[in-house]
Order: structure tokens, then sequence, then C-alpha cells
């Protein structure tokens, strides 16, 4: 399988590395508008560095892997569907809802694959949240509660195009919430404060949130994020039914310290990022985009599944400019 990879920066160049191991792929083709960086990863392993974006759908490959910008997120999908080429695609699939619905409508009538990298649906973790839900292990569930904390915030010229915390991170959980419940968000009250570093305020975004949000059988849900977790990264969902509860993201590398006497020590080495704390579920998600090219499998998470995502985060950030309740019939896009 001959593979094309547009943007070798810190995301792209992890899933060059792990793409460029698969037993599946024998040719890997990158790109980036920083060509000095997209021939560094090449020449590192052992791939090809493609001057631009046009030689990718011109040098014949059988499948794309963008994890370029976000803006160029929309245009790249397009463009792969209209020649028949299946893609992979970090999330988000645009820097907006009507662009997020074009980029669908392309792939729509192309019948081409665009999985979306939800690498959270691989973790072992979730996936076992999951199968309690779902097996009714838990009876009915009362309360969900999701966090997404960063150690440390991301470049301040990376804020004004990231899409904000909704988009850019607790797209995530919500994503997460549909997934492991089966159910969907029908009301959210979200709040964010600014009251962090100046970037924040000057990129017209948020260092933190949170999140109420109201599923369709009753389940409630909260939801919080912030950029300056300073104890370490921290990515955790409890569940609680009523007949017992469980809790994702909780080992002896969970940034956080109990004030009990018997409670457990703080962790030694806590996670710091995302590539470190989801590195496997990364790669399985890639193992996943090869099976589903070959037809070996279903697409486990397609453009439908991430505009729903997106819907939510849309109307946590209209809520918390507009400081009211927001009914999710109010985001457009809505496909039943």
């Amino acid at each position: 399988m001959r593979i094309g990879l547009i943007g070798t920066g810190r995301i792209g160049t992890f899933h060059a590395t792990v793409l460029n191991r698969h037993r599946e792929v024998g040719s890997l083709i990158v790109t980036d508008a920083d060509s000095v960086r997209a021939h560094a990863v090449a020449d590192r392993l052992g791939a090809t560095a493609a001057p631009s974006v046009d030689e990718i759908f011109t040098w014949g490959v059988d499948a794309v892997v963008i994890t370029a910008a976000t803006s160029a997120h929309g245009e790249l999908i397009g463009r792969a569907a209209r020649m028949g080429l299946p893609v992979f695609c970090e999330k988000p699939i645009a820097v907006d809802l009507p662009g997020t619905l074009s980029a669908l409508a392309e792939v729509d009538a192309a019948r081409t694959v665009l999985q979306l990298g939800f690498q959270r649906r691989f973790d072992t973790g979730y996936a076992t949240a999951r199968e309690a839900v779902r097996s009714g292990r838990l009876g009915r569930l009362h309360t969900i509660r999701a966090m997404t904390s960063d150690q440390s915030p991301p470049p301040a010229a990376y804020l004004p195009i990231s899409g904000g915390m909704y988009r850019d991170c607790l797209v995530h959980d919500f994503d997460m919430l549909r997934w492991i419940t089966g159910r969907e968000v029908v009301e959210v009250y979200a709040m964010g404060s600014d009251a962090g570093p100046s970037m924040f305020r000057e990129a017209h975004d948020i260092d933190t949130a949170a999140a109420v949000l109201t599923l369709d059988d009753g389940t409630l849900a909260t939801a919080t994020a912030t950029r300056l977790n300073g104890a370490g990264y921290d990515v955790r969902m409890e569940l609680a039914g009523e007949l017992d509860q469980i809790g994702v993201g909780l080992d002896d590398r969970t940034p956080i310290a109990s004030t009990e006497p018997a409670g457990p020590p703080a962790a030694d080495k806590p996670w710091t990022g995302f590539l470190e704390r989801f590195g496997p579920a990364y790669e399985a998600e890639l193992a996943a985009f090869v099976d589903v090219v070959r037809g070996e499998r279903a697409n486990p998470c397609d453009g439908q599944e991430a505009l729903h995502a997106l819907r939510i985060a849309e109307a946590c950030e209209l809520s918390r400019l507009e400081r009211r309740p927001v009914y999710l019939a109010e985001i457009p896009g809505r496909r039943d």
C-alpha cells in the first residue's frame, strides 16, 4: 500500500513513524508547507518527501493521511474525495460548521471513505467503559464526569487557528459521551475563563472551560478542560450508575494526589501530553484505517460521527458567548 501523508508537525511525524513500520504500508510519501521539516522526517524514516501537496495526488497513492493545519483540512478532504481516495484526517474536519458540512458533502457525493482521528475510541480504558455501560453493568446511568487537562498551553500562534477550547479540546470528551453511552446530547450550558495568560484573551479564547450536558435519556454529564494543569496531563471520565461506578484514566501516572492518610501516593512520573498518554490508541486507529482501506473492516469513526461531536462543541461555544442554555436543535447540520 502506498500512502501519502500531508503535514509533518508533531502529530504528523508520529503518524508517519507508525505508518512507516506497518507491514501493509510498502511506500510512504510525506509533504509539508515546511519542506525542510518534511525532508528531515522522510530521511529519518527512509520515506519519500514530495515537493508539495500536488505530488501526493499525482504520484499515485492508495490513501491519504491529513495532519496539516486545521485550515487546510476541508479543502484536502474534498480534493481526495474527488479523486476517489480514502482519507484519514485528524480532527476537526474544518475550522467551522459550514466548512465541515461542505467537506462532508464532497465525501458523500464521491462515496469515499473519511475516517476521523478520535483516538480515544481505541483506548483500552474508554473501550472497557463502553462495554460496561452497554452491558448494563452500571445500571441506569445518572451522572458522567469528563475532563481533559493539558499540563501546559499550546503555542500562542496556535490559539487563533485552533477553533477554541470546545472545538479543539473538549470535542474528544463530547465524542466519548456519545460513543460510550449510545445517547445524544440534547442541551448544554457552558462557561469559560480567560483569567490565565494574556495570550488567551488576545486570541479571544479561554484557558479553562466547564459545561453541563443533558443526554436524551436524562443522564447529566459535566465536561471540564484547562490548558494550565501544572501537575500533568490529566484525561479522565467517571460514569456513575444505580448499580456501580467506574473511572477511566486512573492509574499510577494520573497527576493527582490524595489528601487522605491512606490514599494513593502522588504519581512519580505523571503523564505529560497526549502522544504519551494515548500512544497505543493512535497506533491502533491508524492500523484500523489501513484495514478500512483494504476493505477488511468498517469505518470506526466516519465524518458523521465527527459532525455530531462538533455540533455539541458549537452549542457550548454559543452557550458561553450568550450565557444561556442551548439546545442542540438550534445548531445546523443535524442528519437523522
